[in-house]
């Protein structure tokens, strides 16, 4: 523990005092569809959906874990080979004609169609991902925003999902993320418009690692809200494998290139109580010049947040927008019975039926 304390000391000097400003703030997030609680689902239908902090749907998609998923990447073209989603448009400015191409952890369609048995139902999660990122990058690279505005993505600016090109060095997450840095700069320059793109963590292996050091050492002193850039050395310390942060010598001849992160580390408390929660937060390493205006906006939108207390609140909107739940989840319950049925010959389709309405009733009862 002596160690851990004399290592927060460097975070301790840093320390900043936030300062209120207003700005526009958007959140968007994906549908857990793990999470569906559907009462019949022989087949696993996940719902991918992609909400934004205003309740509009960006992104729609249902799969399973069965699905091909060389059919799923021809899903996201036209017959001229023009993507119709957004996810098609980022796959095509990555030059990626299939999804296994974008990502490892997708599945190639060969192997989905002859050894199904060792695929993972996992990677239904990684193209849940997929498709937020790709929401966030047609969003800023494409549509734009008309005011100045502090984007908040559900977890940090990093992404071990994208592939890496060994043979070309050529990390897509990388690219992905250069573009959008592109379009940001343009964005300023021809409308003079700001747009700050943060990522906050729901866990960190830095808190886990340092909270009760910096507790102990009262490195965020009740009073005012508070935030602090996270030294290179605890970040390290912190994590397995260190590719995962991007570091300032990257530039070194013998350097590991970085693949996974454009994020510099930040940590801060947006309530003014010593005991309140302390957050992990990435901002684009080409805007820590501004990190205490960037604060200075996420600690206004964190002012009034609900359910949870000082945490953003366009986020906590995405994230109540994305359930699938009520009318949603019953339309969802609804496609489910009607394609099991269209698998069934007419004269056992009532066995559906009948069993759909049992489990109702029984789940009904339970308190």
């Amino acid at each position: 523990m002596t160690d851990l304390r004399n290592e927060v000391a460097e975070i301790k000097a840093s320390v900043r005092v936030i300062k209120p400003r207003s700005i526009n703030t958007f959140s968007l997030v994906a549908t857990d569809g793990t999470n569906n609680k559907l009462i019949y689902n022989p087949f696993y239908f996940q719902l991918i959906r992609v909400v934004d902090s205003n309740g509009k749907n960006l992104c729609l998609d249902t799969l399973t874990p069965t699905t091909d998923t060389d059919e799923l990447s021809a899903r996201q073209f036209d017959e001229r080979g023009e993507p119709k989603t957004v996810l098609g448009i980022l796959m095509k400015d990555l030059k990626c004609k299939t999804l296994s191409d974008l990502s490892p952890m997708i599945p190639t369609g060969k192997k989905m169609r002859e050894h199904p048995e060792d695929v993972s139902k996992s990677w239904v999660l990684t193209y849940k991902d997929l498709c937020e990122w790709a929401v966030l990058y047609e969003k800023i690279c494409y549509e734009g925003f008309a005011n100045h505005t502090v984007i908040v993505r559900d977890g940090l600016l990093r992404s071990k999902i994208f592939k890496f090109d060994k043979a070309q060095k050529r990390p897509l997450f990388i690219e992905m993320m250069d573009r959008i840095k592109q379009a940001i700069d343009e964005t300023f320059k021809k409308k003079k418009i700001r747009i700050f793109f943060a990522g906050i963590a729901k866990h960190s292996q830095v808190l886990a690692r340092y909270s009760l050091a910096m507790q102990l050492e009262d490195v965020f002193p009740a009073g005012d809200a508070r935030f602090a850039r996270v030294p290179e050395l605890m970040e390290g310390k912190s994590y397995v494998w260190k590719e995962y942060m991007a570091r300032s010598d990257e530039d070194g001849a013998d350097a590991e290139i970085n693949k996974f992160s454009v994020g510099s580390l930040y940590l801060a408390r947006f309530g003014k109580q010593a005991g309140d929660p302390v957050w992990a937060i990435d901002l684009m390493n080409t805007q820590t010049d501004f990190d205490a205006d960037i604060f200075g906006y996420l600690y206004m939108d964190t002012y009034d947040g609900f359910p949870v207390p000082h945490y953003p609140a366009c986020l906590q909107k995405a994230l109540e927008y994305a359930q699938v739940v009520d009318f949603d989840l019953d339309i969802l319950q609804d496609e489910v019975i009607a394609a099991v049925k269209d698998l069934l010959p007419n004269g056992q389709r009532h066995i559906v039926d009948h069993q759909t309405f049992t489990n109702t009733t029984i789940t009904n009862r339970q308190p």
